[in-house]
């Protein structure tokens, strides 16, 4: 009898929808984390394989900052539209607007840790008891550390070393009321794998990602989008330049490179030379060594 074999793609994506499914049969109400960026997209790409020809079991839940890219908002909503999903939209506008979190000031002020006290309220809102994201290993020192069923604590927390076991691929979900995971079906997936995934599936993607024309200012080493939101220093000067981004947040912390990759082939060819993570441009990890983690311990993706 011949053996079957797997190529290395194959074998993620059936890694990923063995996770989907073990969250669908362990959790009462599940949802996908969905920004709008190629991982979020990616995941509900494969949420659509694993349950085929159903429809998507899960709702789609956006936290909203107010400073997305009008791209990823227009993608969001015809991708919703296209999958008859049924979508949950957190606001943190809403949550500045309550008094729940204060508004940053100053040159580099973000609203991207303010999204946490409005996920978190709208986990509790929705009971949601299970957010399934996008985060990969490879992108950050701070998402190496989870698991595939990360453990949140009754205030949303995590903490890296109380979490599960998972040997021999057993995924625990069990938890107390007011406690709830998150889970990261693509974690042992890497940037080129999910280009050459993505360019193998033809899935749609924003044209964000790639190269265009766009102003942008250049901070901190990056290229920063143009937009209402961003205030110029004296010595700043608006350009005109070619870029695309490897990896979409708010448009006032995300850095684009320049680039003249313009179809899925020259990113996925221009992704394999490169040796900056992808989030080495976005400007919200470099306020500290720990930036990322310390917001994963509090609440946040």
């Amino acid at each position: 009898m011949g053996k079957y074999y797997l190529n290395y793609l194959d074998e993620l994506e059936s890694e990923a929808i063995y996770i989907l499914r073990e969250v669908y049969a362990q959790f009462q109400n599940p949802v996908i984390l969905f920004s709008g960026g190629k991982d979020s997209i990616l995941v509900t790409h494969l949420a659509k394989k694993a349950f085929y020809p159903c429809k998507i079991p899960f709702a789609l839940m956006h936290v909203d900052t107010g400073h997305n890219f009008p791209e990823t908002i227009q993608f969001r909503d015809d991708l919703v539209e296209k999958l008859d999903a049924r979508l949950i939209v957190g606001s943190v506008q809403e949550s500045i607007n309550e008094g729940r979190v204060q508004e940053e000031k100053g040159k580099n002020a973000t609203r991207n840790a303010l999204q946490i006290t409005t996920l978190l309220d709208t986990i509790e809102e929705h009971k949601i008891d299970c957010a399934i994201g996008g985060g990969r290993r490879d992108e950050e020192k701070a998402r190496a550390k989870e698991r595939f069923f990360s453990h949140r604590d009754d205030f949303g927390q995590w903490d890296p070393k109380n979490q599960r076991p998972e040997l021999w691929n057993l995924l625990n979900g069990k938890h107390f009321e007011g406690e709830h995971f998150r889970a990261f079906p693509i974690s042992n997936w890497t940037e080129m794998d999910v280009w050459n995934y993505i360019k193998r599936e033809n899935i749609q993607i924003p044209s964000l990602y790639l190269a265009h024309e766009r102003e942008v200012v250049k901070r901190s080493g990056s290229w920063i989008p143009n937009s209402e939101f961003l205030k110029l220093e004296e010595n700043e000067e608006i350009l005109t330049k070619k870029i695309r981004f490897r990896t979409l947040g708010d448009i006032t912390i995300t850095g684009g490179i320049e680039s003249d990759a313009d179809t899925l082939e020259k990113v996925a060819l221009e992704v394999s030379t490169m040796r900056q993570t992808e989030r080495g441009n976005r400007s919200d990890d470099k306020r500290s060594e720990t930036a990322m983690e310390d917001r994963k311990r509090d609440g946040y993706f």
